[in-house]
């Protein structure tokens, strides 16, 4: 019987640094619309979901994921964690790409390839991004992470700690043996292309201005090379770094 492959996109109004910022604008589309149809050109995905929160300020996001043809799941706004397994249980998925809406140049290429590296191994997890940062060779931003359902049902069964429920994959990390880092060719690492402050607005801003031409035909290549031959643009962002769990 065939896997169903489900991409569950978190999402929420509620931004410390940067509120609202998956409703923004970039070349007049929002934040949301962008990832979502990033995502939907990676061919291996047999649904998507955007998993948002119970709360008021949510209503316009859940509306805003309908309207570009998305299944939404609103659950806990402080329990990411369950958030993520009821969507996952709802959408009967037996695998789960986690992705984050604040990642308007997802690479659906890599999502492929990724899914592909999951479904012919027998890795707990499959990842870009993870816990160890040493093996990290993607820019922040095109974090992609690869589950199977039972795994998730684990977390949020036997999950210990806070932090457990405040992301989705800490405990996985902390419980599997048996985790794959996808490596990209080239180091990028020192690159940062998500969505958390106003600095990276500006970046993110300024490589949608270049690339964007009202489809999505850019991917990680054309956004390393852009970025290579305008040094001035990588230092926008720069010196933030990652919040830690």
């Amino acid at each position: 019987m065939a896997m169903k492959t489900v991409a569950i996109i978190q999402a929420r109004m509620g931004s410390t640094r940067l509120p609202g910022k998956v409703l923004i604008k970039l070349q007049g589309r929002t934040v949301l619309d962008h990832v979502i149809t990033r995502v939907k050109q990676a061919k291996l995905i047999d649904e998507i979901i955007v998993a948002t929160t119970t709360l008021s300020e949510d209503d316009v996001l859940s509306e805003e994921a309908k309207r570009y043809g998305v299944r939404v799941y609103r659950g806990s706004s402080d329990n990411v964690l369950s958030r993520y397994y009821e969507a996952a249980m709802e959408a009967e998925a037996d695998v789960v790409i986690r992705i984050t809406s604040d990642c308007p140049l997802i690479d659906p290429f890599v999502i492929d390839q990724m899914i592909e590296t999951y479904h012919n191994n027998r890795y707990d997890i499959v990842t870009n991004a993870g816990q160890d940062l040493s093996k990290r060779t993607f820019p922040r931003g095109l974090d992609i992470e690869i589950f199977s359902s039972e795994l998730l049902s684990d977390a949020f069964n036997n999950h210990s700690e806070d932090y457990h429920i405040e992301h989705v994959t800490p405990y996985m990390y902390e419980k599997s043996q048996n985790v794959y880092h996808h490596i990209n060719p080239i180091n990028a690492s020192n690159y940062r292309l998500t969505l958390d402050t106003e600095e990276d607005l500006e970046l993110i801003t300024s490589i949608y201005k270049k690339l964007y031409t009202g489809t999505h035909s850019f991917y990680l290549s054309e956004i390393l090379n852009l970025l290579e031959n305008n040094p001035d643009l990588s230092i926008i962002n720069s010196h933030k770094k990652k919040k830690k769990y």
